[in-house]
């Protein structure tokens, strides 16, 4: 996204708006995240004497969009793990997804992300899930309304 240049700090920054150049580099840039961390567990399984690798299954959405689901199984560090990038795009938002937020209601949206999830073979070990997203609803001459989100969780073991 373009930097922002708060030279006056009394001053509140403009709004940035994405361009379409700026969301197609959040794309890039995550296409090649989830290519990194499947790269990463699978070098873990390598030096866990394990040739495991990830999958990948490419798919389409009939209503527009698509991504990668990369699934890795029986290995000798991680019993089974899935790394999905989706960009998905959806012509006018639901009710239920613009109840708290009427003012993205009647827009088109897209939003694209990662998520995993690595279930380790140790039971001591926690199962971790992550993800990272960008949403971004437009309206014809309007500007686009976007943010980012994700979260991290680690499933707690007890020994």
């Amino acid at each position: 996204m373009r930097h922002l240049d708060n030279t006056n700090s009394h001053s509140r920054p403009e709004p940035v708006t994405p361009t379409h150049d700026d969301i197609a580099r959040v794309r890039a840039f995550l296409v090649e995240l989830q290519a990194n961390i499947c790269q990463a567990l699978e070098a873990q399984e390598r030096k866990g004497g394990s040739t495991a690798t990830f999958v990948p299954d490419d798919w389409e959405r009939p209503e527009g969009g698509g991504g990668r689901s990369c699934i890795l199984a029986d290995g000798e560090v991680i019993e089974k793990a899935g790394v999905m990038f989706s960009h998905i795009h959806v012509h006018n938002l639901p009710a239920s997804a613009t109840a708290r937020h009427p003012n993205i209601a009647g827009r088109r949206a897209q939003a694209m992300g990662v998520s995993l999830v690595v279930h380790p073979k140790n039971p001591n070990v926690p199962t971790s899930h992550a993800n990272v997203r960008l949403f971004v609803a437009e309206a014809e001459g309007e500007d686009p309304i976007w943010w980012f989100g994700g979260g991290f969780d680690l499933t707690p073991f007890y020994p």
